[in-house]
Parts: structure tokens; sequence; C-alpha cells
């Protein structure tokens, strides 16, 4: 997949055009995906997929804090080259940009700039200002510049369509196999190793702390998790805590995330790592003391074990 920042410069063959946000690149993403691809395959064409960067809501929102996201960019081009695309041009989304209405969209960007024979477009999206432009702008454009369209309709399970906004809300909820069926794959995070308080040590179980890469990263709902953790091209196994620590912990508002590797004693901090959210073992619970939430830490383990292998 080659990747272009801008749409300046563009030599294309035949190209076949879709655009969005794609979070967490899900399995309804990866439908119309696989649409794009044959149809380029069919048009003699290169497949190519437009996105945004930094995610629109991150300029136009006033309230920042309240976001998060399945993907960051890079776990986006992961995903988006693993679906077999040709093309992945990035454009700068900017409260300019923001401006820019749907017709005048079409024709100076999608025609002009990228000169698209084959738009496909999803059943729901909405691009230009104010988000007025959908399928129906582009078909009307779409003879009079001379590019043919298509919309795909989306993938839908037995309780709902699969959207990103499900998918987040199911991850915040601790609903981890539900989350994972909609992406088509375990959901992750990275980040660096950096210094906790070693309370994990005391109960005999050692805990690194992962402050993540990216600061709008969406975190799973509190709770106990057992994962696949990728550390310096190795994998190992691995149960994560998300919480506050309420056993031991008296600063009610400060949520980590800890992880136990198994069978690791390697100093790691400062290190890379990478966490895949395999199942969900339990709730975070208060323990009256720091005995009963060792004993509940060695069941954790042995479930997780079992889960893993």
């Amino acid at each position: 997949m080659v990747i272009h920042n801008g749409y300046k410069d563009l030599k294309l063959i035949s190209p076949v055009v879709t655009l969005g946000i794609f979070d967490g690149v899900h399995r309804g993403h990866q439908g119309l995906l696989a649409c794009l691809v044959s149809r380029a395959k069919e048009n003699n064409g290169e497949s190519v997929v437009i996105t945004f960067d930094p995610h629109p809501r991150l300029v136009l929102d006033k309230n920042r804090n309240e976001l998060s996201f399945l993907t960051t960019m890079e776990e986006k081009k992961a995903l988006l080259e693993k679906a077999d695309i040709d093309h992945l041009i990035i454009i700068e989304f900017t409260r300019k940009f923001s401006r820019i209405n749907a017709c005048d969209f079409v024709k100076k960007v999608l025609v002009q700039k990228i000169r698209s024979s084959y738009l496909i477009v999803g059943y729901d999206h909405h691009f230009g200002k104010d988000g007025e432009g959908n399928y129906d702008t582009i078909k009307e454009s779409a003879g009079s510049f001379g590019f043919r369209v298509e919309q795909v309709q989306g993938l839908k399970t037995e309780e709902c369509a699969i959207s990103s906004s499900i998918i987040r809300e199911a991850l915040l909820k601790g609903k981890l196999d539900d989350a994972n069926r909609l992406l088509g794959y375990n959901y992750s995070l990275k980040g660096s190793i950096v210094e906790g308080r070693r309370i994990g040590r005391v109960l005999g179980f050692p805990t690194a702390n992962i402050k993540p890469d990216y600061p709008y990263k969406l975190i799973p709902g509190d709770g106990v998790y057992a994962v696949e953790v990728h550390i310096d091209k190795t994998r190992l196994q691995g149960m994560l805590s998300i919480g506050k620590n309420p056993t031991v912990s008296t600063a009610s508002d400060t949520r980590s995330i800890e992880v136990n590797i198994f069978n690791f004693k390697k100093d790691i901090y400062g290190k890379e790592i990478k966490v895949v959210f395999r199942n969900r073992l339990r709730d975070e619970i208060k323990f009256n003391n720091i005995d009963q939430l060792a004993r509940q830490m060695e069941l954790d383990r042995e479930q997780a074990i079992r889960l893993l292998t």
C-alpha cells in the first residue's frame, strides 16, 4: 500500500475510491473495502482510500477530553494494508478544510485532484460542510463529471448494524466479546512502561504500568482481562487490570492500566508494549484485605492461562 500525505501530484490508474474516517476498520468497513478492491480489479484500476488526520472531532468538538477512538493512525494504516488497499490518501483536516461544501469537494478533490473513475460510499456516509453531502449528492455529480458511484449497505448482525460507536460503547461497558466480534479481530493497546507503586510485587504478582501512546485511544471498561503481550518482538501471556485499585488505593479518581506478564522477570521500564485483549475475566472488586486480593489474582492467573492456551 502506497501512503500519500495529501493529494498533490498523484499518478493513479483508474482510481476506484472510497472515503471516510474508518475508526476501528471494523467488519462493516471491511465489507466496504472488499467491495472496493473487487471493483478496482474488475475495472483494471487501483483501490484508493481517503481518510483524514487528525480526526475531525478533534478539530471541531469543543470538549476533547470526552473523545476516544478505536484506532490510532498507525493502527489504521496497518489494518487498511491488511485489506489489500493499493493507495491510502491522508488529508489534513483543518477548520478551513471543514468549510468546503460537498459539491466543491467532489469537483475539486475527487474529480480534479484524484481523478476518480468509480466512487464507493457507505450506507450512512456524510461529508462536506456540516455533513451536507451524502450518496445523493455524489450521484447527482457523477453524471456531470463522468465517474460511476455505488452505495454499499452496512453489515448487520442479528442485534444491530455494525458501527464504530457501538463498538466503543461495548468496550467501555466491558463487553469485550461483543466488541471483538464486531471488529473482526481482538482489540489492542500500545504504550510505554512507566514507574508504578510496585504494590503488585508485594502481592506476588509484579505488574508493569502502561501509559498509552495516543491520548485519545479508548481504554476498555474497568476490570481484569486475559491478554497477549507483545514486547521486544516476543509474544507472551498475561493478565491486565484496568481501574482504580480500590483494595490498595486511596486515590479514588486515579485510573491505571497494569499488566502482569506470566513467567517474565526482565526489567522493561521505558520499553514499548502492546497488549491484545483476548478475554474479560471479571469486574474490578474491592476486597477486605490484600490477602483476599492475592488469592483472587491467583485464580485470575489460572483462568487466563486456560483461556490463552
